[in-house]
C-alpha cells in the first residue's frame, strides 16, 4: 500500500508517516513549509521517517495545483496539511488560510477526480462547532465556527462533501479534538507549558484554566486517521476523533506538575479571541463505523510529552 500524506513534516503528519512505514507501507510526503513555525523543527520531526527506503519527500505548495502525478501514485491520501491554530487567523494573515486551508484541499480534490478508486481522509477540527449548545457533542449539531481558522477548516471540509456527492470522491472528514503529545506545535498550550514549566518559568495561560477540552493524544489520533484510511464508509462521511480525556487547562497543569514534583508558577489572563469556553466530543459514530477506542488517558499522554520535552531541553 501506498499512501501519499500532506503535511508530512508537521506535528500530526511526522507521527502518522512513522506509524505506516513501521507497517510496511510506502509513504510519499509532501510540505510547503510554511512559516507557522520554525523549518529547523519541521525537519527534525522527519528524521526517523528519512531512515526507511520507502519514504520519500516532495517539497511542494498545495495551493499551485499541480497534483496529478502524486494522486496518480497512491492508494489512500492523508490530507493533513493546513495554516493551524485560532489565534492567528484573525487580520492579515487570514489570507493565507484561505490559501492553504481552501485553496489547497480543492486542489487536492481536484487532482482525485482522476483516481475516484482512492480513499481520501481530510484532518478536520472541532473548532467548526464553535460554541456548541450540548455536550459531548455529535457530528448532527450544527457547527458554528468562532473563529476565521475555524471557518476555513469547515469550508474544506463541505469541499470534501461537496466533491464526494457530485463526482463519487471517497472523501473522510475527520474533526479532532484538542490534540497534543509529543512534537505537538511549539505555540500550542501543552507544548509551552511543558517548557516554562521545566525551565522554571512562568506559565502564561489564556482565561482562567477552568476551561475545559476533550484532550486527544496523537497515538489516538494516528489510529483515528488509519481506520478511516482502511475503513469504507459512505462517501462524504464526517467522524468526531477525541480522546475521552475531556478536562480543564487547571487539571493539566496539575498533572504536570505532579510529574515534575515542583510548584508551578501560573499567571492567568484574558482568553484570546476566538477561544471557545469547552469541548467534547460524541465519538459513538466513529467507534461503531470505524472501529475507533482512544487507548491514552490524559495522565499518561502528558507524561509521554512532558518526558519528550526534557530530552530536548537536556540536548539544548
Amino acid at each position: 500500500m501506498r499512501a501519499l500524506v500532506t503535511g508530512v513534516a508537521g506535528f500530526i503528519g511526522s507521527h502518522l508517516t512513522e506509524s505506516l512505514l513501521g507497517d510496511g507501507w510506502e509513504v510519499i510526503g509532501v510540505d510547503c513549509f510554511n512559516d507557522n513555525y520554525g523549518r529547523a523543527t519541521k525537519l527534525h520531526n522527519l528524521a526517523r521517517a528519512r531512515e526507511w527506503d520507502a519514504f520519500d519527500f516532495v517539497p511542494i505548495d498545495l495551493s499551485r495545483g499541480g497534483l496529478d502525478d502524486l494522486v496518480d501514485v497512491a492508494d489512500v491520501v492523508f490530507h493533513l496539511a493546513a495554516e493551524p491554530g485560532v489565534r492567528d487567523s484573525w487580520n492579515q494573515r487570514f489570507q493565507l488560510y484561505v490559501t492553504n486551508n481552501i485553496i489547497a484541499t480543492q486542489h487536492l480534490l481536484d487532482a482525485c477526480r482522476r483516481r475516484p478508486d482512492v480513499q481520501l481522509v481530510y484532518s478536520s477540527s472541532s473548532s467548526v462547532y464553535g460554541q456548541a449548545e450540548a455536550f459531548p457533542t455529535s457530528e448532527r449539531a450544527l457547527p458554528r465556527p468562532f473563529s476565521p481558522y475555524g471557518v476555513t477548516k469547515l469550508s474544506a471540509e463541505q469541499l470534501c462533501t461537496l466533491y464526494a456527492g457530485n463526482f463519487g470522491l471517497r472523501t473522510v472528514s475527520l474533526r479532532f479534538f484538542s490534540v497534543y503529545g509529543p512534537r505537538q506545535r511549539p505555540d500550542m498550550a501543552f507544548s509551552r507549558f511543558c517548557s516554562a514549566a521545566i525551565a522554571g518559568e512562568q506559565i502564561n495561560v489564556f482565561g482562567d484554566g477552568l476551561q475545559t477540552r476533550d484532550f486527544t493524544f496523537v497515538a489516538d489520533i494516528v489510529a483515528g486517521l488509519r481506520l478511516a484510511g482502511s475503513v469504507r464508509p459512505e462517501p462524504g462521511s464526517v467522524y468526531n476523533i477525541g480522546g475521552g480525556s475531556q478536562a480543564s487547562v487547571r487539571d493539566a497543569l496539575e498533572i504536570i506538575q505532579s510529574h515534575l514534583g515542583t510548584p508551578l508558577n501560573v499567571s492567568y489572563g484574558d482568553p484570546e479571541k476566538g477561544d471557545v469556553r469547552n469541548t467534547s466530543a460524541d465519538i459513538s459514530l466513529a467507534r461503531a463505523e470505524l472501529g475507533f477506542a482512544p487507548a491514552v488517558t490524559l495522565a499518561d499522554g502528558l507524561m509521554a510529552q512532558l518526558s519528550a520535552a526534557l530530552a530536548t531541553a537536556q540536548l539544548a
